[in-house]
């Protein structure tokens, strides 16, 4: 029966921090330490309930017995009651026997009953560890869930501020300016083009305009 809490008493006897510390993942490894407990409880509740049974059933054979002791005995009154010594002498002599029997059964039930308790007591305890090492487990997921988070988003966060990141925006920065410098050397090249254009388109409204006034004065206008 004790190597039933073997396996439990390893694991609360235990500290915990230090064997999660050897896991890959204390997530799997607290699942499989519930795993464990819940094996021995259910094996221990076997063994509980067979010596349960055995306690009733050396009970009632004590019972059985004892109930033959106190049958003979009353036979053997009626019988000296009827003046059949003969008679009640075999009883008291069955009884005897039936009484041996019954101390017997009587010691072997005491201890199976000694027994029964012992162990409905280490389940009981068994029980209860399990409970205190699931709120512990729950309490461990919790916080592993937690710092993988925390781990995650610190690697994410530095992530952002490496120096990768920033030369490439510093990059990408110049690329802008550039195409802005450009984007201003074109209009500027469009300005002067289109100013150039017009000093020559001016240059024939006042060709037209002297062809004009030549004309007037020819007609004499």
């Amino acid at each position: 029966m004790f190597k039933l809490f073997k396996r439990v008493k390893t694991v609360v006897d235990s500290e915990l921090n230090s064997l999660l510390d050897k896991a890959e993942d204390p997530v799997k490894m607290l699942e499989q330490f519930m795993r464990d407990m819940e094996s021995d409880i259910r094996e221990a509740e076997a063994a509980v309930a067979k010596q349960i049974a055995n306690e009733k059933m050396l009970q009632k054979k004590y019972e059985d017995a004892q109930k033959m002791v106190d049958k003979r005995d009353e036979q053997a009154i009626k019988a000296i009651e009827a003046g059949n010594d003969d008679l009640a002498r075999r009883a008291l002599e069955d009884k005897k026997i039936h009484s041996q029997t019954a101390d017997t059964l009587k010691e072997s039930y005491d201890r199976a009953k000694l027994d029964s308790d012992s162990v409905r007591k280490k389940l009981d305890e068994m029980k209860a560890e399990y409970y205190e090492m699931k709120l512990k487990k729950d309490s461990l997921k919790a916080r592993a869930e937690s710092a993988k988070t925390r781990t995650k988003m610190n690697r994410t966060l530095s992530g952002i501020g490496s120096d990768d990141s920033k030369h490439g925006f510093d990059r990408m920065e110049e690329k802008v300016l550039q195409y802005e410098a450009e984007a201003e050397t074109s209009e500027d090249m469009r300005s002067s083009n289109k100013s150039l254009d017009d000093e020559f388109k001016s240059l024939e409204t006042n060709e037209v305009d002297d062809e004009l006034a030549a004309l007037k004065k020819k007609l004499g206008k």
